[in-house]
């Protein structure tokens, strides 16, 4: 996908405060350490357009962003993080569920894991949530770079095997440092795109 222009929209927390402009959106969740922010800016191969917080789980609302005037990216709270309160979590899991179940021009939920361990609990129950609400085709397992190769098909087995997923469902791997995986990932974001018939222009990737 060639990326020509990116910029934030709007937070929200309420669906009152959401973009007005119906584009397709592609939303990215994860635990509070995973990588979210790297991952969607190396997607957009921006450094600082999603802020990378300092403090795990300071994220408290839903972030839009505008793609190439076509589609929007949408960054949700992260969770699993221990000093965030038992209200707060509360919170923050209904502004997700709202979000998920009222957003009809919603495409796809993207979950984000870490490669190199086992899913947690948090993780198995966001993708349950995810695939209530009939998402969930896609997972993007983050820090590629920080296991071995001869890792790579064990993991991704494992991530598939204890989220429950289907024989269709994809694991994609994916490093923000080394920036491995993304054209691999834009291919697979662009064909949900392409079958569901949405008008979005899908131009060559750049090389990275």
């Amino acid at each position: 996908m060639k990326i020509k222009t990116s910029e934030f929209v709007t937070s929200a927390v309420y669906p009152d405060q959401y973009p007005e402009e119906m584009l397709p959106e592609i939303a990215f969740v994860g635990r509070s350490n995973v990588g979210k922010s790297s991952t969607i800016n190396t997607l957009l191969n921006r450094k600082k357009l999603v802020k990378v917080s300092s403090t795990p789980g300071k994220t408290r609302t839903i972030n839009f962003f505008v793609i190439n005037e076509e589609f929007h990216f949408v960054d949700l709270p992260g969770y699993g993080y221990a000093r965030v309160s038992k209200s707060e979590r509360a919170s923050w899991g209904k502004t997700i569920e709202t979000y998920l179940a009222t957003r009809e021009n919603l495409l796809e939920v993207l979950l984000l894991v870490d490669i190199r361990h086992e899913p947690s609990a948090d993780d198995k129950l966001m993708y349950d949530w995810i695939k209530h609400y009939g998402y969930g085709s896609i997972v993007v397992a983050t820090k590629l770079d920080k296991i071995k190769r001869s890792q790579y098909q064990k993991n991704i087995k494992i991530i598939k095997e204890k989220l429950g997923m289907t024989k269709e469902d994809k694991v994609v791997p994916i490093s923000s440092l080394k920036k491995e995986g993304v054209e691999n990932l834009w291919t697979n974001i662009s064909t949900l795109f392409i079958n569901a018939g949405l008008p979005v222009t899908i131009e060559e990737a750049p090389k990275y």
